[in-house]
């Protein structure tokens, strides 16, 4: 008796410890992730191409970060988490490589290509850190499910924002390919460093998992999915590309300053994330111990007023710089929570067993919303400038409030439907 308890103690703390490396190794990839996407996006800009063409370099990024979240889902089911983590860390590495080749090497369809290689990267190791949480988690500790979701989520932006602030930082102090350099040396250390460290595997490999198990007909899980493609394309139709843009060329910033505030600002965003539980509270006490598909709708709803207004302010000629400001820290707050309890409502609305596969069907929703937003970003900016940005966000921000109306509006909606559908089997 009292070895078997040992035995459980060791599973327990081999499964932390691979749980943290995983999360290390996430951390590492999403900061060279913020970085590299400052670095593409302000070095091209510079180099006199449009709105629209600095959008299009985004393009397969998006594209192929659908396909890593449906194949890497099922890849991760049947081989195991580990896979999908080293798999992401190496591609990382292959992509930068690319982008250190000489500036004549650098046109519009050679850097596509290697921005697809990273957004595989980035959804890969995306994946591996997400599905671990939940296999840490009983399904009767769901408070705990929602810190451990939010503190991950949050710490992630986090980084992002620095990688952002690190990315505008090295291209003001260093040329484009030294900048890379540094970004894989990070990368490199990062897979280096769980390569010797992890010990077993992480989570259970399902030889006979099939593919079309990747499409969930779990009800919530499927609405969850589409409103998330309406939540994070709403942000990316401005934040992408008319935001920096509109910022270089129009207040005046120069490179660190533009990457300055938008780092700030997603490490803002990471940390009302990580606070999400505290904050949230007193909203969904009635509905349980964890929010629910109410809580999303009305976040929703509310969001959507903060581009408006922005839209409105910008109009009316009052200092851009301020409405700016002012206006993206409000957006900001709420957009966290919203994306928050999302990310813990996909992880209440699945079983263990198909946590990797609905997931990536989650996330593969999830870039779907940025590839939209990320194109319409160029496009609209190019014909209206950033208030027609702001005012198509406001509009999609509505879709999703709407499609959030339609999810469980309590735990044990939740828990009964996704024994209902078999979890989503």
């Amino acid at each position: 008796m009292a070895t078997g308890a040992v035995e459980q103690v060791k599973g327990a703390s081999g499964h932390l410890r691979n749980y943290m490396l995983v999360t290390g190794a996430y951390w590492a990839d999403t900061l060279t992730d913020g970085a590299l996407r400052m670095l593409v996006l302000l070095y091209f800009y510079q180099r006199g191409y449009s709105a629209l063409e600095v959008a299009m370099l985004f393009l397969f990024y998006e594209v192929f970060g659908i396909v890593t979240n449906l194949v890497g889902g099922w890849i991760a089911a049947r081989l195991g988490l580990k896979s999908t983590l080293f798999a992401g860390l190496g591609t990382q590495l292959v992509a930068l490589s690319m982008l250190m080749a000489g500036a004549g090497w650098l046109t519009v369809p050679y850097v596509m290509v290697a921005q697809a290689l990273s957004g595989i990267a980035k959804d890969l190791t995306k994946m591996s850190s997400k599905s671990a949480v939940k296999l840490l988690v009983t399904d009767d500790s769901q408070s705990t499910l929602f810190k451990y979701v939010a503190v991950l989520t949050g710490s992630k932006n986090a980084l992002k924002g620095i990688g952002f602030f690190v990315g505008g930082l090295l291209l003001y102090l260093v040329e484009f390919r030294a900048s890379v350099l540094v970004l894989a040396i990070l990368v490199a250390t990062a897979l280096a460093s769980t390569a010797i460290l992890m010990r077993g595997d992480l989570g259970t490999a399902n030889k006979k998992a099939k593919f079309q198990q990747v499409f969930s007909n779990n009800r919530s899980v499927n609405l969850l999915a589409a409103a998330r493609v309406f939540l994070f394309a709403s942000r990316d139709v401005w934040f992408v590309v008319g935001l920096p843009v509109f910022l270089r060329s129009v207040i005046g910033w120069n490179f660190w300053q533009v990457g300055a505030f938008m780092a700030v600002w997603i490490i803002g965003y990471g940390a009302v994330q990580a606070a999400s539980p505290m904050i949230l509270r007193r909203f969904y006490r009635d509905s349980g111990n964890a929010p629910d598909g109410t809580t999303a709708m009305w976040l929703a709803l509310i969001l959507a007023a903060f581009p408006a207004g922005i839209a409105l302010g910008l109009a009316g000629d009052l200092p851009a710089a301020w409405i700016i400001v002012v206006g993206l820290i409000a957006f900001g707050v709420i957009f966290a929570l919203n994306s928050a309890v999302h990310s813990y409502l996909i992880l209440a609305y699945t079983d263990n067993d198909k946590v990797a596969m609905n997931v990536g069907f989650y996330y593969m929703a999830n870039a779907c919303g940025r590839l939209a937003g990320t194109v319409l970003s160029g496009i609209l900016y190019q014909q209206y400038g950033l208030e027609g940005c702001l005012w198509a966000s406001a509009g999609i921000i509505l879709v999703a409030g709407v499609i959030s109306s339609l999810l469980p509006s309590n735990r044990n909606a939740t828990v009964s439907l996704a024994a209902a559908t078999g979890g989503g089997d």
